[in-house]
């Protein structure tokens, strides 16, 4: 009887897993780049139309920056910044907003000495730990106007007017503007102890975050999301009755601004923000009254008159609001907004042959050098392919070379609506076509 054959050990098949998406981030892909492009846009032509000044800001920064600027006691703080070792430079933090970043780099680089206000823009990244959910992410962008060295309440309503007049332009325009004032350190002491003393007795109806907050940071209270909590804030003392007259006084210009340019507003008496630094006037703007709650703010700002004296540098007044772009974006998508497609090609340079190839690469460059938006296929060789993909790409014009117009030195244009075709000579290639375009724009 043959013996059995041993069988051999099945090999273990390792397969290479492909690197996940982390959680809380997102790639941005080329279908969206048109709303990105749209927004840094018209953003750009309020920086100019404004008078104010971009500024490069750093993604990572002592951590000590933000522990003093945002506030110890503050969510972002001690729960949702990305903090870290580093050798040699201790604790270093991913900027997890760009105001903080803005007054140190006004104590920097001695901006004191400049002409005041200080009128300063950004855009850039913002990193958070938060739980990811619709419109919020762990790294998010945002653009933001700071103007600093000024303490006239008009620079407030001149912040709100440029956010209202840029949302409004996006055509974002049923916007809900919120609008309150916080006081100051001093008037803030008072109504503090009556907040506290309001929610003492609400105590076990709160959720666990906010029982800590009613010990380290009463005004948080305010800003909790919990349903349970929302219906508490209904009966809580407002701070408006607590201001002292010098605040009181810098809020009723600001409305009275505000009324006198007629610009919407909402006034908001349980409106404080998540940051520490914030004094006298804040502001949010939502997408509707109907669809209410800072969750979900598309933009939201206010003064802050102690921040720069608080890192450090002389005591000067403050105020600017920053915008999140992936929550905008997202508006723009619900309401349907139709974005200026500006930059989709015009022509398509078709080629059949080597020669054509050729001929047609140099063309190209001519082409490109003109700001003729051109697109092309050169790995293709079939002419019904090429064609194909210009109707895809909805182009005006194609530009087709084959050998027969390589010896003939000529070119045909056909116009991708009509099918019609005609043969000029490839010298004029680029005037025949400016002159085409350019009919074809006042159509």
């Amino acid at each position: 009887m043959p013996k059995k054959l041993d069988k051999k050990p099945k090999k273990t098949v390792r397969v290479n897993k492909a690197p996940q998406l982390l959680r809380g981030f997102k790639d941005i892909l080329a279908e969206e780049q048109k709303y990105w492009q749209f927004i840094r846009k018209t953003v750009g032509s309020f920086v100019s139309g404004y008078g104010y000044s971009e500024i490069g800001l750093p993604i990572l920064e002592e951590t000590s920056l933000f522990a003093r600027a945002i506030g110890k006691q503050t969510d972002i703080v001690e729960k949702e910044m990305f903090t870290f070792a580093d050798q040699g430079e201790g604790s270093i933090t991913m900027r997890p907003e760009a105001t903080a970043s803005v007054a140190r780099a006004y104590i920097s680089h001695g901006m004191l000495n400049l002409p005041q206000p200080v009128k300063l823009f950004y855009w850039g990244p913002m990193f958070r730990r938060e739980k990811p959910q619709a419109g919020r992410y762990r790294q998010f962008t945002q653009f933001g106007f700071e103007m600093i060295g000024d303490i006239n309440p008009v620079i407030d309503t001149q912040l709100i007017t440029l956010a209202y007049n840029f949302f409004k332009q996006i055509g974002l325009s049923q916007v809900s503007i919120q609008v309150n004032s916080i006081g100051c350190p001093t008037c803030r002491k008072s109504y503090r102890e009556e907040l506290v003393s309001y929610y003492k007795s609400k105590r076990k109806m709160l959720c666990e975050d906010c029982k800590k907050r009613l010990i380290k940071n009463p005004l948080r209270l305010l800003d909790c999301k919990q349903p349970g909590c929302q219906q508490l804030k209904g009966e809580a003392p407002q701070i408006v009755d607590w201001l002292d007259d010098e605040c009181k006084e810098h809020f009723i210009r600001v409305i009275e601004y505000l009324d006198e340019l007629d610009i919407p507003y909402v006034l908001n008496p349980y409106l404080v923000r998540g940051l520490d630094y914030y004094t006298k006037t804040v502001f949010e703007i939502w997408p509707s009254e109907q669809e209410q709650g800072s969750q979900s703010a598309m933009a939201g700002g206010g003064r802050y008159d102690g921040l720069i004296e608080l890192i450090g540098g002389r005591p000067t007044p403050g105020a600017g609001f920053s915008a999140g772009i992936e929550r905008i974006i997202s508006q723009l998508k619900e309401k349907e907004v139709e974005i200026p497609t500006e930059n989709e090609p015009q022509v398509f340079l078709a080629q059949i042959g080597n020669q054509a190839k050729i001929r047609s690469m140099i063309l190209f460059e001519k082409l490109r050098q003109e700001n003729i938006r051109v697109v092309e296929s050169f790995s293709k060789d079939s002419l019904k392919s090429q064609l194909e993909l210009a109707n895809k790409l909805g182009t005006k014009y194609a530009l087709i070379l084959g050998q027969k117009e390589v010896i003939d030195g000529t070119i045909l244009i056909r116009d991708m609506e009509s099918g019609v075709q005609e043969i000029i000579d490839f010298n004029k290639t680029v005037n025949e076509l400016k002159k085409k375009l350019a009919n074809h724009s006042t159509i």
